[in-house]
């Protein structure tokens, strides 16, 4: 496993990446691609596929549609990889990363659960992300142009005894706080002081990974306690560490801790070089962790691959 083969790691998108019609040019042109999309209905009992190729925008975004959706549309782009190399995700990449919910697609990938499992455990993940605080009593804000101390500073600074937690590091000086809605705020209002270029605030209908949401940690905790996963076929470098993971009970205790910790993707991507991977591929919806990895580490190459021409193209480079 640790021979470096490929020099590649694969990566899987997170919220924010969807948008209505992914997947479906996937669907039309690979029957693979369509069992996958079908699994994801089955296990939902409902056709989530509908929703993801005719919308309504609306309801797409909406956490608990976004987060299998956007895992099926990764799911389809792995299987179409796999059935029109003729090698396994093992022969194809050396890792495997993901972006909040996309590290339940890179373990999915990775043969930790099953498609229809991952589904479910998705599915319930957004409704206790959604369920575990009220509308409006929190909140999260994107900080554009900072280091991470000098974004922990302005948490500090804005606090005053309420959470505001940093909610991912992205890389490329991209910071995002979670917390209440008036820590919220407060850090917006005086980011300035901290010589900070832009802070907006989001529009999420909740603040993902702080600690107001530690019950949907609990939800999870209690649906993985059940869930039986595997050791993935290629190592996962997880959210919380930042560091390639291969046991199941470990992977399991990230994933609860993931849902109140933070996102560690500049750290996860900065250790890529040290891991022997010098290409980074990313499946699924959209373009923004490639976009993310040309910024954390300008060694990397880095594409996506999100339709049948980015399939035939990759296919093609790699012989």
């Amino acid at each position: 496993m640790g021979d470096m083969r490929t020099g590649r790691a694969f990566v899987f998108p997170g919220q924010g990446s969807q948008a209505v019609g992914m997947g479906k040019d996937l669907a039309d042109a690979y029957p693979v691609a369509r069992a996958v999309f079908q699994e994801v209905d089955d296990a939902l009992g409902e056709a989530l596929s509908g929703l993801m190729w005719d919308g309504p925008d609306d309801r797409l975004t909406l956490t608990a549609n976004a987060q299998p959706a956007l895992m099926a549309v990764s799911l389809a782009v792995v299987r179409v990889l796999e059935s029109e190399s003729g090698k396994g995700i093992a022969e194809l990449c050396d890792y495997v990363a993901g972006h909040s919910l996309g590290e339940y697609s890179a373990l999915a990938a990775a043969g930790t659960f099953d498609v229809a499992t991952t589904a479910r455990l998705l599915r319930l993940r957004g409704e206790a992300m959604q369920k575990a605080v009220p509308v409006g009593v929190g909140a999260m804000a994107a900080l554009i142009g900072v280091e991470l101390e000098v974004a922990q500073a302005l948490a500090a600074a804005a606090a005053e005894g309420e959470v505001c937690d940093i909610a991912n590091d992205n890389g490329g000086g991209q910071v995002v706080l979670s917390g209440h809605a008036g820590a919220i705020d407060r850090a917006v209002a005086l980011a300035p002081q901290h010589g900070i270029k832009r802070a907006l605030k989001l529009t999420v209908s909740a603040p993902f990974h702080c600690a107001l949401m530690a019950p949907a940690a609990d939800t999870m905790a209690e649906a993985l306690a059940t869930a039986d996963p595997r050791p993935p076929v290629v190592p996962v470098v997880a959210n919380v560490s930042a560091t390639p993971s291969s046991d199941p009970d470990v992977i399991r205790r990230q994933l609860v801790e993931q849902v109140t910790g933070r996102v560690r993707w500049r750290e996860s991507v900065a250790s890529f070089g040290g891991l022997g991977i010098r290409s980074v591929v990313e499946l699924g919806s959209g373009k923004v962790l490639s976009g993310l990895v040309r910024r954390i580490d300008k060694e990397l190459e880095a594409v996506s691959i999100n339709g049948p021409a980015d399939v035939d193209a990759f296919l093609a480079s790699i012989g």
